[in-house]
């Protein structure tokens, strides 16, 4: 069963609510990061990403920034920039968009749960990303970055949240990037132990967002673990930061491609092989795919449907059956070439917040294809990650992104 905790969290006070928290490090590059905290040295980007504070083309991976993260962290924290609170609780954590809400409990999940599979994944990790966070999170002795899990609906829980919402005024309430960003304190210790309770019930959680940074805290658990030979379990290492969502409420994006060229083919060669595995029918306007097993490309300014054909994949196969796996088994890789999305450089990958405008626009300049795709469900995810398996490269795109800043869990 499930571990969720309380925690003493760091959080920013009251009156830097709207100018700590900042996006993930991990959705931006460097220079974007110096563009977006140009006039706000509060920003939680100079702890996530600090080869901002440094010339341009620093290495980001020298020990240097990452003791500047810890600089700057502990700056916000000792100068009263942040606080902490007196008692461990639990939060509650809602994001409107476009008029649809999410809405968690942060709070700390187990690394031993993470390790005996109660905490399921759905990806691999890439040694280098992984390697980063580590060393980010042991310098810095703190996970800086919330993983966003998800379970499956319970109608206790959600009771519980509810009931807090009407009843309390919200802590912080501020718009970041577009998205409504509202924060509850649980700090009725009562009130926790119900929650914790009732997390031990839940049979599973699964990483929806950042396999990376939570890989990179069960190794950082592990290290003080090794360090500390005679520990309980109970110390803070021992758990991660996280934000817990019920799976209804979550929506996933489509995770759309580009690729540079047709492989050497001609494009009515290209059209020719597409016909083998697919449907081909011209659409007169651009069209997201309304189902599964169905694309939309856009080539030479023109939009076309394509429909896979049942003998495409195999419907009983969780993997095998999703559109990104049909896309890729059946067209990518033995029309195009490519035969590894993670490391061939012909494909990109875009998400589905950018529109088509965007993928008419790469593929009118510098690629040649692309491919808007229908989004892979949570009920995909979930049944993946439930048979052991691993989803292909960028299977998922979620929106809205969870801030980081909003809360600290510190290791020791």
């Amino acid at each position: 069963m499930a571990v969720f905790k309380a925690f003493r969290a760091y959080r920013p006070a009251k009156e830097n609510q709207a100018l700590i928290p900042a996006l993930p490090y991990d959705v931006m590059n460097t220079e974007e990061a110096r563009e977006m905290v140009k006039g706000n040295p509060l920003s939680f980007l100079h702890v996530d990403k600090a080869q901002i504070d440094f010339e341009k083309g620093f290495d980001q991976y020298s020990q240097q920034v990452y003791d500047k993260a810890r600089e700057n962290l502990l700056g916000l924290e000792q100068s009263g920039k942040m606080i902490q609170d007196e008692t461990p609780c639990l939060y509650i954590y809602r994001q409107v968009m476009n008029g649809r809400s999410q809405t968690g409990i942060v709070g700390c999940a187990s690394i031993d749960d993470y390790m005996n599979n109660i905490i399921k994944k759905h990806e691999h990790t890439l040694a280098v990303k992984e390697q980063d966070r580590v060393n980010h999170v042991n310098t810095c002795d703190a996970n800086t970055g919330p993983i966003f899990l998800t379970y499956r609906n319970d109608h206790e829980i959600n009771t519980i949240v509810n009931s807090w919402i009407r009843n309390h005024e919200s802590t912080y309430d501020f718009t970041s990037n577009s998205v409504k960003q509202t924060v509850w304190v649980i700090d009725d210790e009562k009130t926790v132990k119900t929650l914790q309770s009732l997390f031990d019930k839940v049979s599973a959680l699964y990483i929806a967002d950042g396999h990376h940074r939570c890989a990179s805290a069960v190794r950082v658990g592990n290290m003080r673990r090794q360090e500390n030979p005679n520990y309980t379990g109970d110390e803070e290492f021992n758990f991660f930061l996280a934000v817990a969502f019920p799976d209804e409420e979550l929506a996933i994006m489509d995770y759309n491609r580009v690729v540079k060229d047709l492989n050497g083919l001609s494009k009515e060669e290209f059209f020719e092989k597409i016909s083998e595995k697919f449907d081909i029918s011209p659409l007169s306007s651009q069209m997201r795919p309304s189902e599964r097993h169905t694309f939309s490309m856009y080539i030479d300014r023109e939009w076309f449907s394509l429909k896979a054909k049942d003998s495409t994949f195999d419907k009983n196969d969780p993997v095998d059956r999703l559109d990104v796996s049909i896309l890729q088994n059946n067209l990518l890789a033995p029309i195009l070439g490519i035969e590894n999305p993670k490391t061939d450089q012909r494909i990109e990958f875009i998400g589905g917040i950018r529109g088509l405008d965007e993928l008419e626009r790469r593929a009118n300049s510098d690629m040649r294809v692309a491919f808007a795709m229908f989004p892979t469900t949570i009920d995909d995810l979930m049944s993946i990650a439930d048979a052991d398996k691993i989803m292909p490269p960028k299977s998922t795109w979620f929106e809205p992104k969870l801030l980081s800043g909003l809360f600290i869990h510190h290791l020791s």
